[in-house]
């Protein structure tokens, strides 16, 4: 089970794009791909990525227009922007940091040293406590080697279900409805129904078996707690 970021490059350069891609597949990332902002929209909205690279210019909506529209949104705000620019002029860095960008790097780069300023970025703006190992009543979730062991024995899970149970181990005994886990675990995805929420906890609960399915609790009206007080 591998915890790759997940990171949309947004580039209207074909060979920019492809470089930049094999050296974040090489270092561990997850690529996604847009020519334009437009489609690079939909993607953020369809499968939220952990970071944007985002050119400077594009045809249509520029990379700075782009920048602005993603802090706008609620959902959106919080996904880190880098940056590239063929532009070592000061004042477009000033524009870029005005809308809202993370980090800047400026073409040519070295593939190298965008790995090394996506990893700064990321550490930077990855909320505190996320990269902590997690542990209630003998179960335990590691978000780094995204491992989740029952009293020291492996769990397999699938990466929705992952991503749930660190949702409800980060944030115990408070009820949850099914549109709000949509919102922070599908990170607000509009083609997902409300019922894949009950399909993925009940997927989540046979995976944790009888030892600790009880920590996953439906309240009745309302929809989900985590919590390791029974009900």
């Amino acid at each position: 089970m591998s915890a790759a970021k997940r990171v949309l490059i947004v580039d209207d350069e074909a060979p920019i794009r492809e470089m930049i891609a094999v050296a974040l597949e090489m270092a561990g990332y997850e690529c996604l791909e847009a020519d334009n902002a437009r489609d690079a929209h939909e993607l953020v909205v369809d499968s939220p990525p952990d970071l944007v690279l985002l050119d400077w210019m594009m045809p249509g909506m520029t990379g700075i227009e782009f920048a602005r529209r993603l802090r706008k949104d609620a959902l959106t705000a919080e996904i880190p922007i880098i940056m590239l620019t063929a532009k070592g002029e000061e004042d477009s860095k000033v524009k870029g940091l005005e809308a809202g960008v993370d980090d800047y790097i400026t073409k040519p780069f070295s593939p190298r040293e965008l790995v090394a300023r996506l990893k700064t970025v990321l550490r930077r703006t990855t909320p505190k406590g996320v990269e902590e190992p997690v542990s209630v009543d003998g179960l335990m979730l590691d978000p780094i080697s995204h491992r989740v062991t029952s009293d020291d024995k492996p769990i397999e899970l699938g990466p929705t279900e992952f991503r749930l149970l660190q949702f409800f181990m980060t944030h115990q005994d408070r009820a949850y409805s099914r549109s709000q886990l949509l919102d922070m675990v599908w990170g607000g995805n509009v083609y997902v129904e409300e019922r894949t929420v009950d399909v993925h906890i009940r997927r989540l609960r046979k995976a944790l078996t009888e030892r600790h399915d009880y920590l996953v609790q439906t309240v009745r009206g309302t929809g989900y707690r985590f919590s390791s007080q029974v009900a």
